[in-house]
């Protein structure tokens, strides 16, 4: 099966085109104003009428630590498919509960032991845990070891992120096994500033196999 791919931190018309074109499963837009890839619901929302359905259904709406207030205003602008949470599995399952939307639970790994055993919600997003000096905890360009998810038992469908690049991604999925990944600042000249070049590179990579 083809690996699913989530292009994240996606700002403006260009890019997004780029990654649907492509033919990128998903479209991540943040919602967490210390990020350099932060947009505002309103800003989402004008993105996804312009491109449609096709838009809506892949849209992923990346929040940190929210309020329900802060979530109901992002989808009162925005209709948003999936919510990608950074905090506890058990506010993740109070999100889902309350907005009866699939939830992605964001986890921080420092060792193997940090994997989850049991599902938590309707997805996982593993990736490194961020160092205090990052000042957001995903998006950091930061590689975890991949050889130790080969082994691990999955409880449920899962996306594998940090420091992904056009470069490596093919290495990265061979030597992790990840059904799905996940990319942002892979696909930047700078931070919060997307290359649609490397977007269609990097989509084109990870549906290379590596030899």
């Amino acid at each position: 099966m083809s690996v699913g791919i989530k292009i994240c931190g996606l700002k403006d018309h260009e890019n997004v085109a780029a990654a649907l074109e492509s033919g990128a499963d998903w479209i991540g837009f943040v919602f967490y104003a210390r990020s350099p890839r932060f947009v505002t619901p309103q800003e989402v929302g004008a993105l996804l009428t312009r491109f449609g359905d096709s838009a809506v259904r892949r849209a992923v709406g990346l929040f940190v630590k929210p309020s329900d207030d802060e979530i109901a205003g992002a989808l009162a602008a925005a209709p948003l498919s999936i919510l990608q949470i950074y905090d506890s599995p058990e506010r993740a399952a109070e999100i889902r509960q309350r907005f009866g939307l699939p939830v992605w639970v964001s986890i921080a790994v420092t060792t193997p032991s940090d994997l989850p055993d049991a599902p938590l919600c309707d997805g996982l997003v593993i990736e490194p845990a961020a160092r205090t000096e990052d000042g957001r905890p995903g998006g950091n360009g930061r590689i975890m070891d991949w050889a130790p998810l080969k082994s691990w038992k999955a409880p449920q469908n899962w996306l594998l992120a940090g420091g992904l690049t056009p470069e490596n991604v093919a290495e990265a999925i061979t030597t992790s096994g990840a059904p799905a990944i996940d990319v942002s600042s892979g696909v930047e000249t700078r931070p919060g500033v997307k290359s649609a070049e490397l977007i269609t590179r990097f989509v084109k990579a990870a549906r290379t196999p590596c030899a």
